[in-house]
């Protein structure tokens, strides 16, 4: 068997180890396996800076992400950059027929657009963002999730996760000390972004007040709370109003809300992630008004 000149290996071997180290790499692709966290990469990660978007530009990426966002026609797609693994995984027809710009990219093109700490799975989609939804075209939906000044993306995701799995109307924020729209969002939401409408309002306790002229009881959930929120869980119509982590509920918030409830925990641990604590109320919301 001949050998390489490169450490006495044979072309054989090479062979193999070429194989599995493109293995190894789609796997990475797919959000699998994590990238190992080498120097390389750190220093990579430290010299990155985010590239400037428009107001009416978002880039949004990760497989489940992207193909929500191309499964709703209310997305206004500028470019779809998509490696050809990728493009395979979301079982797009051949791209030249798409009604958008198409471009084939490598993984590493993507990480200097969206960095190295992205799990993009080989798919980035530029995009305007979603229309702006207003209070009352809400009227119709029993529940709804408000949000006081959360400022994490990751939490506002997943919490937009929990709330269209209990089929909220919509989940309503601050435009204030709020994530916008971005890519991080939708990731952690993970398609849910597409599903329920995201609402930002320039005044929460203006907001609050309309949610009450349109019937519905508002319940500030706050670890004080005078009652658990079983017992306070009334009528056909209720928005679950929900504070940061850390400082909760905003004084003016609290006064607004029709009324106050805790989640009682039993065990050690009287306290929950936003997120946590969003899922389990709608969950006990959701049983009360489907009686």
């Amino acid at each position: 068997m001949s050998k390489d000149d490169t450490g006495g290996k044979s072309a054989k071997d090479t062979h193999y180890a070429k194989l599995r180290r493109a293995h190894r790499d789609q796997r990475r692709e797919r959000g699998e396996i994590p990238t190992p966290r080498d120097d390389r990469r750190r220093r990579q990660a430290e010299g990155w800076k985010a590239p400037a978007l428009a107001p009416d530009q978002v880039h949004l990426y990760g497989l489940h992400t992207v193909r929500a966002a191309l499964d709703n026609p209310e997305r206004q797609i500028i470019k779809l950059s998509v490696s050809q693994n990728a493009a395979q995984r979301l079982q797009l027809p051949e791209l030249s027929t798409l009604p958008y710009p198409v471009e084939t990219v490598l993984p590493s093109d993507l990480d200097k657009v969206l960095g190295p700490e992205a799990i993009h799975q080989g798919v980035m989609l530029e995009t305007r963002p979603l229309p702006v939804r207003r209070l009352e075209a809400l009227k119709d939906s029993p529940l709804l999730l408000v949000l006081d000044q959360v400022t994490d993306p990751h939490n506002v995701g997943a919490i937009m996760r929990s709330a269209v799995a209990f089929n909220a109307g919509a989940v309503i924020t601050t435009q204030r000390h709020s994530p916008t729209e971005s890519g991080v969002l939708a990731k952690t939401a993970s398609g849910a972004l597409e599903l329920i409408p995201y609402i930002q309002v320039t005044n929460l306790a203006d907001a609050l007040d309309e949610l009450h002229k349109l019937g519905f009881l508002t319940i500030g959930l706050d670890s004080e709370g005078p009652e658990p929120l079983e017992g306070t869980l009334s009528g056909e119509r209720i928005a679950l109003v929900m504070g940061a982590e850390g400082k909760g509920l905003r004084q003016k918030t609290r006064a607004t809300c029709k009324a106050l409830a805790r989640l009682d925990m039993p065990g050690a641990i009287k306290s929950l992630n936003v997120s946590n604590a969003a899922a389990i109320a709608l969950y006990a919301t959701q049983r009360h008004l489907a009686r």
